[in-house]
């Protein structure tokens, strides 16, 4: 365990293999060309980090036409990467340019397929304080309460059980350092605000902004003004 381990940070602790992880976590598949790119490094050079991460089992490669695509093996992964930015040490010499540019990542953000940043604490914990879900010893279960509630909001909590992946959980904001919500309940949720057009994707970027009928929303279903 302790080989393997110290091998799987070994990979990740490389920093173009860590830009790559990074770039993945905005949850879609990318293109060894769109990697090198960001990477900034060589079609050459980015070939041979993909191998080792897919090698490793951290990535996996689908094919389609003459393009082959790379994403996280498992959703896990990604939630592991996100934990990692916990280790940032908080700095209060952060020039007012850097700040600027994190703060609208910080607000709201996605975690690799669920909410996160401010509103995603903020909106776990309405749903704690409503009840809808409760923590229990660091856990998170949906009350009957939160049954109902979901199923009026279009989400079927029988269905997402029977998936194979985890249904709820609470993940370590790295910005808030409190919890959010996780699993495929949350990233459920996420997917009903965006198709609801409460909530928009920004183009390249992890950012989400709030619509205006989403601030609406969001001050009916949890009670918060945004």
């Amino acid at each position: 365990m302790e080989t393997q381990f110290k091998q799987i940070a070994s990979l990740i602790g490389d920093p173009t293999r860590a830009t790559i992880m990074w770039t993945l976590l905005d949850g879609k598949a990318f293109t060894a060309t769109e990697l090198a790119i960001t990477a900034d490094t060589s079609a050459q050079n980015i070939s041979m980090h993909l191998n080792k991460l897919v090698q490793a089992g951290l990535l996996s490669a689908e094919s389609q036409g003459r393009h082959k695509y790379y994403k996280f093996s498992r959703k896990e992964i990604a939630y592991a990467i996100e934990a990692m930015a916990n280790l940032i040490p908080q700095s209060a010499g952060k020039s007012n340019h850097l700040a600027n540019d994190l703060s609208a990542i910080k607000y709201c953000r996605t975690c690799y397929d669920h909410l996160a940043g401010k509103v995603g604490v903020l909106i776990t914990d309405s749903l704690l304080k409503q009840k809808i879900i409760v923590d229990s010893k660091n856990t998170f279960e949906v009350s009957d309460k939160g049954q109902k509630w979901f199923y009026n909001l279009g989400i079927s909590i029988d269905d997402l059980k029977q998936q194979r992946r985890s249904f709820l959980r609470p993940c370590l904001d790295w910005s808030e350092r409190r919890n959010h919500m996780a699993g495929s309940l949350a990233a459920t949720l996420l997917d009903k605000m965006l198709s609801s057009d409460w909530l928009r994707k920004i183009k390249n970027s992890r950012e989400i902004i709030i619509t205006a009928k989403g601030q609406k929303k969001l001050a009916e279903y949890f009670t918060l003004s945004l």
